[in-house]
């Protein structure tokens, strides 16, 4: 399958800050930008900087960022499945993840993940693609939110649909392990029914549940 990525770039203002959100970006832009020092949800800033670089070189890789003078706030990942996961079984060429989305605490009521995937959902070349994310309440930052497990997950839930993500059934024993974990996903207009119907045999394993 070719992966045509076609750039977005717009600009917001709140609370005084004029941010640019931007993307897909290439890696060497990636790296040239100063990467904000609270973005350690996944690991130490300068390494994840590098693994965001990493992925936006790959072909099917997809990166937007959002930065404000030279400073990267905020990323969403778009990839490939990791191969040891069971998203990787069916050897979907149209299938990718909304792997990680994180915004620097500072700028986390601005509205900045909801500008990063909008305007990854610019591109039309999005509607070829299964999208789907992983929801596991382990990775939320509960403390610094004060939300509660519950209230967390309807906020990254409303945040998922302005993109028209929407929650799927599927037996993954990880998704299972807790009920507020959940997948969310969006089927692009462009898919065909046999990718649909290869997704639904990746998410259940056992058919008599779908």
């Amino acid at each position: 399958m070719e992966h045509i990525k076609k750039h977005h770039i717009r600009s917001i203002f709140k609370s005084g800050h004029r941010i640019t959100v931007e993307g897909p970006v290439p890696a060497e832009q990636i790296m040239e930008l100063t990467f904000h020092s609270d973005l350690d949800a996944f690991r130490r800033p300068a390494e994840q900087q590098e693994a965001i670089a990493e992925i936006a070189a790959l072909p099917e890789g997809r990166i937007i960022i959002a930065y404000e003078n030279d400073i990267i706030i905020g990323y969403v990942t778009f990839h490939y499945a990791d191969e040891c996961e069971r998203w990787s079984e069916g050897n979907m060429t149209d299938l990718i993840e909304l792997g990680a989305i994180e915004v620097a605490d500072e700028y986390r009521s601005l509205g900045v993940g909801r500008e990063m995937l909008l305007t990854a959902m610019q591109d039309t070349y999005m509607e070829n693609y299964i999208i789907f994310t992983t929801e596991y309440y382990w990775h939320w930052d509960l403390k610094g939110s004060g939300l509660s497990v519950w209230d967390y997950r309807k906020m990254m839930e409303r945040l998922m649909q302005n993109i028209d993500m929407t929650w799927y059934a599927t037996d993954d024993p990880e998704i299972c392990s807790h009920p507020a974990n959940c997948l969310m996903v969006r089927i692009g207009s462009q898919v065909p029914m046999t990718s649909e119907e290869q997704f639904d045999r990746v998410r259940f394993r056992h058919r008599f549940m779908y």
